[in-house]
């Protein structure tokens, strides 16, 4: 994918309004969970220490994005240009794991951002920064106002579905997935559909849905990559372990960078056990935290020499986050502060929180798990009324179930 296509560019295809392949894979990228983010600093003790090297010099993609920027700088007034300009930082943030070209991005919107009325555009790119930091509420604003404007915006409708399913608002979600069927090639809307399906109640009819869409000749890749990831989760949820360990490897055998793949594919190898596995998987991800995180499981597994570091580190990252306001990765604190510090009351109130702004299957995990290992089965019981009105399938939550409710008895 090049740099040079916005988020927001329409492609040439016959139906009008559908999104560029790459614009519409960024935003497909929110439907999962962002698990990039910034690490604390780091002090060397050694001043010959080599600490990174800067992935620009190497990089064609951040070469032309510094062009990029250069070019801005000449014409800041140009708002195709700025669009372009800060797609591409959100997509730098994405694949860097550092969220300050998000920054960045916001900042080439400069002129156009804070106006009452940004044009589309402007919020829809907004709403895509916003939903990043979890502020979901205004992304949700920034989203209906642009499609108060321009109903027929697809990127919108599919920024909204991901929120709305976030948030366990499923029946709203699935009306924004089927309406992009318009819009977008029939890969998108089946997997958005799919997606949403799969965690209310409709498993295994999802399953079917994805096998016959991906049944069909290849299109985008990177489509085919987000369809096979959805689909790899869902086996796994109603308990197919064959068939997941089958559909995340088709998935990495695509060969293309995807940090919410390796986070997905590690909880599913460390829930089988696999702990060797999930650090030859990820000794080399260090930088993104969520990463760091389930290599440290691991490593706690095997007794590995870099785990009180690596334990460390995790430390600092989780409590900068917290100085800045971030809480954006509470899930993965709670997870870590469960698992690896041992400290379930402490594990529960971040789940608790976390609760409060999102609605995955993990974030129900970890909260019946912090609430169990608190010997707390009351704190899950609004979780346990969700989870009756959600009809999540989920093989290892179902476990859960009825470990709270001999707990509670």
């Amino acid at each position: 994918m090049t740099l040079g296509r916005t988020l927001l560019q329409r492609s040439s295809g016959k139906t009008r309004g559908r999104l560029g392949a790459r614009g519409l894979f960024l935003t497909i990228l929110m439907l999962l969970p962002a698990l990039a983010t910034a690490a604390a600093p780091y002090r060397p003790t050694d001043d010959a220490q080599v600490l990174e090297y800067l992935p620009t010099a190497r990089d064609a993609s951040l070469r032309e994005l510094r062009r990029l920027h250069a070019e801005l700088a000449r014409r800041p007034r140009d708002l195709a240009l700025a669009l372009r300009v800060a797609s591409a930082d959100a997509d730098a943030a994405r694949t860097q794991a550092d969220p300050r070209y998000n920054g960045y991005a916001e900042a080439a919107l400069g002129p156009w951002i804070a106006l009452p009325s940004p044009p589309p555009a402007v919020l829809v790119l907004r709403a895509t920064l916003r939903q990043s930091r979890h502020d979901f509420a205004g992304a949700m604003a920034d989203l209906n106002a642009a499609l108060a404007v321009d109903p027929r915006n697809a990127q919108a409708r599919l920024i909204r579905a991901v929120i709305l399913q976030v948030q366990g608002d499923y029946d709203e979600a699935l009306g924004n997935c089927s309406s992009l069927a318009l819009y977008v090639e029939p890969l998108v809307t089946e997997t958005c559909i799919a997606s949403v399906r799969s965690v209310h109640g409709m498993a295994a009819s999802s399953r079917a849905m994805l096998q016959a869409a991906l049944a069909r000749p290849a299109g985008d890749q990177q489509i085919r990559l987000w369809a096979l990831t959805i689909l790899a989760e869902t086996d796994a949820r109603l308990g197919d372990s064959d068939a997941a360990e089958r559909h995340f490897r088709e998935a990495l055998s695509l060969g293309l960078r995807d940090t919410y793949l390796l986070g997905a594919y590690a909880d599913f190898l460390l829930d089988a056990g696999r702990a060797q596995e999930v650090r030859s998987l990820l000794r080399d991800e260090t930088r993104i935290d969520p990463l760091l995180l389930r290599l440290a499981l691991a490593e706690q597994a095997l007794g590995a020499p870099t785990f009180d570091a690596h334990i460390a580190d995790l430390r600092e990252r989780f409590a900068a986050g917290r100085q800045r306001g971030d809480t954006s990765h509470q899930r993965e604190e709670a997870r870590f502060t469960l698992y690896l510090l041992k400290d379930p009351p402490e594990a529960l109130r971040l789940a608790e929180a976390n609760w409060t702004q999102q609605r995955e299957p993990w974030d129900v995990r970890i909260l019946l798990e912090a609430a169990l290992a608190a010997g707390a089965p009351e704190a899950a019981r609004l979780v346990l009324d969700w989870l009756a009105t959600a009809h999540l399938e989920d093989a290892p939550l179902q476990t859960l179930v009825a470990k709270l409710a001999r707990a509670a008895s």
